[in-house]
């Protein structure tokens, strides 16, 4: 038994919505591995429930996973917006949305993550918690654009930050993907303006709180 499957065994099970979204998303699309899946999935339901978030952020929705587990911890009233390119997927998060029962706490937007974030921005939103998980090239433009957007106290949450290994590598790849996220971590660990740690589950996620 590997490690992988040892965390899933002695983790709680997914719920039956959450089981039906991984195998419409195996079934559904060609990037299934994307998958946040239940370890990880369950970690944010419960750091979200923690922080009880009253307005929460998603860039990169995939299909509806992870929002679904983030909208689970958010306060009464709350709302999420996903935000998404792929319009490819929009009928599929949607349904998502709705067998979860959360169709009325969480919006989708379809579009260019750094278009729409400009357009939140001038729209004065602020969130308690943002979640990072889209591409990787631009993990530093998303921390630059969304930081003014997180109320002081409020988290960031960045996914795949260790990018298969290849971040602390002894000679880091120089492919966009990897050095946006090696960027992105130095970034973060030299902002005097937050605090930081990294988890190492799966392929690593950036726990980030704004001072």
């Amino acid at each position: 038994m590997d490690l992988n499957t040892y965390l899933t065994n002695f983790s709680q099970e997914q719920d039956p919505v959450l089981q039906w979204l991984q195998k419409q998303t195996n079934l559904r699309t060609n990037h299934a591995r994307m998958l946040c899946g239940p370890v990880e999935g369950k970690l944010m339901e419960m750091l979200s429930g923690m922080i009880q978030p009253k307005n929460i952020l998603e860039i990169g929705a995939f299909t509806g996973y992870s929002a679904i587990c983030l909208a689970r911890g958010l306060k009464e009233g709350g709302m999420l917006d996903s935000l998404e390119l792929n319009d490819e997927l929009e009928d599929l998060i949607l349904q998502a949305h709705e067998r979860a029962g959360l169709s009325d706490k969480i919006t989708l937007h379809i579009g260019d993550a750094k278009q729409t974030l400009k357009t939140l921005k001038e729209q004065g939103k602020m969130y308690d918690l943002v979640f990072i998980d889209a591409n990787k090239r631009e993990y530093p433009a998303y921390y630059e654009l969304v930081f003014d957007m997180v109320r002081p106290g409020g988290y960031i949450l960045a996914d795949n930050v260790l990018w298969d290994g290849k971040v602390y590598q002894e000679n880091v790849p120089q492919d966009a993907q990897t050095q946006g996220i090696f960027k992105f971590n130095e970034i973060v660990k030299e902002d005097p303006r937050v605090e930081n740690v990294i988890i190492p589950l799966r392929d690593g996620m950036n726990l980030i709180r704004k001072k």
